[in-house]
């Protein structure tokens, strides 16, 4: 099934560590680094996890290189601090127009709003294509309303929630899924509940969910049954350490 996955990309480095000490000149932790994981991150890990799910998704995604790096201590797994690098840089796509969009089953927008994407640009691909799945960490608005399903966050739905909760906008309560953590998600008012795990990470949970949203609706086309899938597959990767992929257990198509 081919799916074409469009947003923003980084590579999220974990860099792993000691901290028995701190510094005797500034209150700090001194870190000694001992070993490095480098992944794909955001619109990249959507699309890995598209792969691990068995669906053939095409990556259109910035240049430029985004770097998220962390230091971890390996013994608690605490994050000490996360450096970013290179969102300054990114360009705005270009030609739309020439991507061929209906040779694909569904578009999916990883929208982390670093300058890729531009709001005239999602509303493009939502009006020329018929089965959209977007996240984003744009304030919503009218470009959104041809999407048919918009995955965000509850600190994502605070931002937006004037235009969520304006009468003239109730189309949106068809299409709003809104994660809620470790209580699960939401959509059209009602709760999906995922078991309670012990959380090591949920660096990429949210690419998870959508990924799998994604793979188990185009097995089904029942949008419930892809929510209680994707909820399983995010609370998978929460129990790991740094960005993990789905593996083949929850291999759908």
């Amino acid at each position: 099934m081919k799916v074409l996955v469009i947003g923003d990309s980084c590579e999220d480095v974990f860099e792993y560590g000691k901290c028995t000490r701190l510094c005797p000149d500034a209150p700090v932790p001194v870190f000694i680094p001992r070993t490095l994981n480098t992944i794909k991150g955001m619109a990249g890990n959507v699309a890995n996890n598209l792969i691990a799910l068995g669906a053939t998704p095409t990556l259109i995604t910035n240049e430029e290189k985004i770097i998220k790096k962390r230091l971890v201590d390996e013994k608690t797994n605490q994050m000490i601090v996360r450096v970013d690098s290179g969102e300054e840089k990114i360009q705005r796509i270009s030609n739309l127009q020439q991507l061929g969009l209906g040779s694909y089953a569904a578009i999916v927008i990883s929208d982390y709003n670093k300058g890729f994407l531009y709001e005239d640009d999602i509303q493009f691909l939502c009006e020329n294509h018929e089965l959209v799945f977007m996240d984003t960490k744009k304030i919503l608005g009218n470009w959104a309303k041809e999407c048919n399903f918009i995955k965000i966050n509850e600190i994502e739905y605070r931002s937006s929630s004037h235009y969520i909760n304006h009468s003239d906008n109730s189309w949106i309560r068809d299409s709003l899924i809104t994660t809620l953590g470790a209580q699960g998600c939401r959509f059209k008012d009602m709760e999906y509940p995922v078991s309670k795990v012990e959380i090591k990470d949920q660096v990429g949970a949210g690419d998870t969910f959508i990924s799998a949203l994604v793979a188990k609706y185009l097995q089904t086309k029942d949008i419930s049954e892809a929510i209680i899938f994707a909820n399983s597959c995010a609370t998978y990767v929460v129990q790991q350490r740094g960005v993990e992929i789905i593996n083949e257990l929850y291999r759908v198509l």
